[in-house]
């Protein structure tokens, strides 16, 4: 049967992706608590629609760092592509230019950011991991020289998580995908010796804006914003690291509410519907990534799958937008929402108004 929605999408890939893949693309840290509350986080808002508001039409393109895309909704940097499709992230870089949006190409792809590029005339952004400067540096200088227009910086793995699923199924023995971008094709990890102060040896490197992926604090947004670090990724590695962390949608405001507007603020983690897609935009984020999705797209029908992945949440998106009374995404904010839970985050929604 075709799938219809996200939730096919990943029962298919499930059962078509060997065990020990599957664990590593689906896997999270420790209990996995952090990668179910993802998910749950979006359960605990409700939506308060208006109605009587002409939606005949509307409109969803944003721009992201300057850049125009038809909806506010990226691709995620997720490693290892080629264990879901031969084709890997060039495939879903295809997907993405014909969706009109950005993709956002890891360090841990299994093609090269040369192939990557050069497999559509489509916006990308580069994700690093610094493992070795000297790789790091040359990593950068060859994403701006293959067109890449942005360096998102993924700032919460000074180690790796604890990944019981890989443990079980020994994907670290012998189940290392092919890793395009390192001369030793080792997946990379990053050093724990990266600080603030590494910010500016890494501007040195390049002109492109710099984006850091894993901020989780209004402390850390506000040392970002002072640093002028042009966009946040409000990420917790899709409860990949630290187990027990604050879910992606209940750190949003509190970090969107303390950059305030000094650079642009983006969401991942759990989306998986068009309305989850509405809820990070009203609670601030500009735009949303998607990771775990777009390797269930790929794993089913390639590239073809991913354009329908993508294809779903702008319908959903759309929908939402109708049914709740909006027609641009300006006009979403927190009065669209009350907690069904917590009065934490009433207290939250309170303050983001304000």
């Amino acid at each position: 049967m075709r799938p219809i929605n996200l939730h096919d999408y990943e029962k298919l890939a499930e059962s078509r992706l060997d065990l020990a893949v599957w664990g590593y693309y689906a896997g999270g840290a420790d209990d996995e608590v952090t990668l179910r509350e993802n998910e749950a986080a979006f359960r605990r808002f409700w939506l308060r629609p208006r109605v009587l508001v002409d939606v005949s039409s509307f409109d969803i393109s944003t721009t992201v760092l300057g850049a125009p895309i038809s909806m506010p909704i990226l691709l995620a940097p997720t490693a290892g592509q080629g264990m879901a499709n031969e084709e890997g992230e060039c495939a879903s870089a295809r997907a993405a230019a014909a969706a009109g949006t950005i993709m956002v190409a890891s360090s841990s792809a299994t093609r090269s950011l040369r192939e990557i590029s050069e497999s559509c005339a489509g916006a990308r952004w580069f994700q690093l991991y610094i493992r070795y400067w000297d790789e790091a540096e040359r990593l950068v200088k060859d994403a701006e020289s293959a067109g890449y227009s942005a360096i998102v910086l993924t700032v919460d793995l000074p180690r790796m998580g604890n990944r019981e699923r890989d443990i079980r199924t020994e994907f670290g023995s012998g189940r290392h995908f092919h890793v395009a971008n390192y001369t030793d094709r080792q997946e990379g990890f990053q050093t724990p010796s990266l600080t603030w102060e590494s910010l500016a040896r890494i501007r040195s490197w390049s002109s492109l804006p710099l984006i850091l992926k894993g901020i989780l604090t209004a402390e850390d947004a506000e040392i970002a914003a002072e640093h002028g670090i042009e966009a946040i990724v409000v990420s917790n590695h899709g409860g990949r690291q630290l187990d027990g962390v604050v879910p992606t949608l209940e750190a949003l405001p509190e970090v969107a509410q303390a950059v305030k507007n000094r650079c642009e603020v983006y969401l991942d983690g759990g989306i998986r519907r068009g309305t989850d897609v509405l809820k990070g935009l009203a609670l601030g984020a500009r735009a949303v990534l998607i990771g775990r999705p777009i390797l269930w797209g790929l794993a089913v029908d390639g590239e073809a799958g991913v354009t329908h992945v993508l294809q779903i949440l702008r319908s959903e998106l759309e929908l939402a937008m109708a049914l709740t009374g909006s027609r641009q995404l300006s006009e979403l904010s927190p009065s669209l929402l009350r907690p069904c839970q917590h009065a934490g985050s009433l207290e939250v929604l309170g303050a983001q108004s304000s």
